[in-house]
């Protein structure tokens, strides 16, 4: 099956029994409801007994079409996407409305009530459970969901290849331009001018056996999953250095969770489905020199490829459209499922951070004008609410993945919840196979950091020369100079986030038996 054979088509009914009693946006003073539908009635025309009549009534439902029109466009602004026909929320900072949810209810657009908010976080931490396990889903319907992918990819791979590669035999001219159909390179000029590359050395790369063309392909030995603004990008750049770790052509691909379902941009809607094969292109260039190792027998059998999506572990806003809604709000699938089908080997690295100063860096990036420690203040109570709001009907896994709410959160708190994802990762994968490191550790001791790294990837000894510029570097990704000057955050916001984490710090603490991950000594300054 190729490309082009293959065609992707979202679920008719997604979302249509999503919620029984759902959220409401108050709007103008009138609430909306976050998951209805619209729903056009259409009735048998009435017949015309004159000319003019008949204008005058062509006019009548012109108008009434543009003014419905008019309605739906303004109405997929105000919804937040779970229909596939509307728009996908843009960004989490450029949702503002008024929001009537829960007990708590009120303007949202002047909150001052501290002690109002301290009650909706009280409510919040009472609603707190964690469950011990989910229902797993058999791999056959996983293969239902994704046939193409589990096609593409083998069950097995080359023997005495420490990362998972295959054969894969090819069918196209070798004269044609192999990349031509990648979507990443489409939207990416960077891609294009990689792509360039590879396609200049792609057919002297080509295996021949018994007559035929093969081409190695590989998937990642591991991923580094999260979080954001967690100080990935630093791990990244770190790693990079090693003779033997080989990532990429640039850091984020997000294809498990973003563009495997056709999303580029949130704003953008959706596009055409990245298929697995462009998302396999991107690891060509590792490929190429795991075979060109292997040909010549050379010194570095044990190159190992990396993928360092901070998407990966916690972004499965996708699944309320194309999956069936069979459980009760709880994606039936996530994206480690599909990872431990096709690679139940692969090994993680998760960096953490103290979620309530991930949060407010996360906002200084991503927000895009007037921010300030006040405005972040004002966008944290408006998500504690949505968040508050949603429990009062729903288990908390439930708002968690709840693509409506997080889509609607003016902040990404549920960025932070590590250990609700962190449990599901560990639903599938073994502890052994996923590293937690912390980037308070990291920024302190970077050489002791990295060296976790090493053993836990099953790294051979470096040159004392290699190890200094891996470990000496300077930090990247660091808080930009304008972003610095606003300063740190309200001290009551602080207050309120602290209050807010706690419980799920704590279970993370003891999940991962080490205190340091209930950040209660970052609390005290």
């Amino acid at each position: 099956m190729t490309q082009m054979d293959y065609k992707y088509s979202l679920l008719g009914s997604a979302v249509d029994d999503y919620r029984k009693r759902p959220l409401l946006l108050q709007v103008d003073d009138t609430p909306v409801n976050m998951f209805s539908v619209l729903e056009v009635k259409r009735e048998p025309p009435p017949r015309c007994w004159s000319a003019l009549g008949c204008f005058r009534k062509v006019r009548l439902y012109s108008f009434l079409f543009g003014l419905a029109v008019t309605f739906l466009i303004m109405a997929s602004y105000v919804l937040t996407g779970d229909k596939k026909g509307l728009l996908l929320t843009p960004s989490p900072y450029h949702f503002s409305s008024l929001v009537s949810l829960g007990p708590f209810a009120f303007n949202l657009s002047s909150v001052k009530d501290n002690a109002h908010m301290k009650l909706v976080v009280k409510s919040i931490t009472s609603k707190v459970e964690f469950r011990s396990g989910r229902q797993l889903p058999e791999l056959k319907a996983l293969v239902d969901t994704e046939p193409h992918m589990f096609s593409a990819v083998p069950r097995k791979f080359l023997p005495g290849v420490k990362n998972p590669c295959w054969y894969e035999e090819y069918t196209g001219n070798i004269t044609a331009d192999p990349y031509r159909t990648n979507l990443y390179a489409r939207y990416s000029r960077r891609f294009r001018t990689v792509f360039q590359h590879l396609r200049n050395t792609f057919r002297e790369h080509l295996f021949h056996r018994e007559g035929k063309l093969y081409r190695m392909r590989c998937l990642p030995y591991f991923y580094i999953i999260g979080q954001p603004k967690c100080g990935t990008t630093d791990l990244y750049d770190r790693l990079r250095l090693h003779p033997d770790v080989k990532f990429t052509t640039f850091k984020e691909p997000h294809w498990w969770t973003r563009k495997r379902f056709g999303i580029i941009r949130l704003s953008e809607g959706f596009h055409a489905r990245y298929p697995v094969e462009d998302y396999l292109d991107l690891f060509d260039q590792a490929a190429f020199q795991i075979q060109g190792n292997l040909t010549v027998n050379a010194s570095q059998p044990d190159i190992i490829i990396g993928e360092a999506s901070a998407s990966t572990m916690w972004d499965n806003n996708a699944w309320v459209y194309f999956y069936d809604n069979t459980t009760e709000g709880e994606p039936p699938f996530l994206i480690q499922d599909f990872v431990h089908a096709l690679q139940p080997d692969a090994r993680f690295i998760i960096m953490l951070r103290d979620p309530v100063e991930r949060l407010y860096s996360d906002y200084l990036y991503f927000g895009i004008s007037n921010k300030s420690a006040e405005d972040f203040h004002e966008k944290v109570s408006e998500s504690l609410q949505l968040f508050e709001g949603c429990l009062t009907e729903y288990t908390m896994r439930s708002c968690v993945y709840n693509t409506t709410v997080n889509n609607a959160m003016p902040v990404r708190l549920q960025v932070g919840l590590y250990i609700v994802y962190l449990m599901d990762w560990l639903t599938v994968f073994s502890r052994e196979q996923i590293l937690v490191l912390r980037l308070e550790d990291h920024a302190s001791n970077r050489k002791y950091t990295m060296h976790k790294v090493f053993d836990f990837l099953h790294l051979g000894p470096l040159t004392k020369e290699k190890e200094s510029e891996i470990t000496r570097s300077p930090a990247s990704n660091t808080r930009r100079p304008a972003d610095k000057n606003l300063g740190p955050m309200l001290p009551i916001t602080k207050e309120i986030l602290r209050d807010f984490y706690m419980p799920f710090n704590e279970k993370l603490a003891k999940v991962l038996r080490n205190e340091s991950f209930s950040w209660e000594s970052t609390s005290e300054h």
